[in-house]
């Protein structure tokens, strides 16, 4: 029987189509109690009654009706209400804070050639980078999430490089760290108003992921082992790698942005309740 005194985290809502054509909503919330995860489905009639505001991710929510089906592995929800309302991300000053630290990073580029590429990627693209998510469910799932996400990389790659005795081009870790994840900027579409996070799907007719997007406009600009991170960043193909880190020819400089976006993506400031 579900549990109607229980308080859940929204993680992710999405919206589909049934087989006869009608919308469903498809909701995973996490008990505020026990961490557990719920699997909810919302018929149309249910939706058109709810706020759509009520499954921004982050919001916690009390599940007022509904069933569990027949296998007992997701809850058919038929009412719902708000108990606290989550931010939607960042604030302005805390985009504009991060987006001039990420900037003064690439004034620390001694190749003018890559610092005036990436300058103005950032510049071209600032709108969409101070907007953007870093990702839809795992981490930084916010409105601004990538800049955060970013900085923190940048910030770890600092304390590594300070201790390699100059054994690695900071240039281009730097480079890396800021363009690893750009293209997400378009592979991702963020509502401003209700936060929920959806894959662009025109991006993806012809983008594998952001990942080729960052690799192909390195490459495309003569920026090769900036490139090689990119592709090798999230370490192994079945994880969406275009280089596997497995590879015996994986040259050492292409594991550092693997280690360093990990490290942020597992123990940055995750979640936008983090974000002080």
């Amino acid at each position: 029987m579900l549990d109607l005194n229980s308080e859940y985290e929204v993680i992710t809502f999405a919206i589909g189509d049934t087989k006869a054509g009608s919308k469903m909503g498809k909701l995973q919330v996490r008990n505020i109690d026990d961490s557990s995860v719920l699997n909810c489905i919302l018929w149309e009639e249910t939706l058109n009654r709810l706020d759509s505001k009520l499954f921004r991710t982050n919001n916690v929510i009390k599940i007022n009706a509904g069933t569990y089906n027949e296998k007992y592995n997701n809850c058919l929800v038929s009412d719902l209400s708000l108990v606290k309302e989550a931010k939607l991300g960042l604030d302005d000053s805390q985009k504009d804070e991060l987006f001039e630290k990420i900037t003064s990073f690439v004034e620390e580029i001694k190749d003018k050639k890559l610092a005036e590429f990436v300058s103005s990627l950032l510049f071209e693209y600032e709108k969409e980078f101070k907007t953007a998510p870093a990702a839809k469910l795992m981490h930084h799932n916010y409105i601004g999430g990538l800049l955060q996400h970013t900085y923190e990389c940048l910030d770890i790659a600092k304390t590594i490089l300070s201790k390699c005795n100059n054994k690695i081009d900071s240039d281009i870790v730097y480079a890396a760290c800021i363009l690893h994840d750009f293209g997400k900027i378009f592979e991702y579409n963020v509502d401003l108003q209700t936060g929920l996070i959806e894959y662009n799907e025109e991006f993806r007719k012809d983008w594998r992921t952001h990942s080729q997007w960052g690799f192909s406009i390195c490459m495309n600009n003569g920026f090769k082992d900036v490139a090689k991170m990119i592709a090798a960043h999230h370490g192994r193909t079945e994880w969406g790698a275009l280089i596997d880190l497995n590879d015996k020819d994986a040259e050492p400089f292409m594991y550092i942005i693997h280690h360093i976006d990990d490290l942020s993506a597992k123990f940055g400031k995750i979640s936008i309740s983090d974000i002080n």
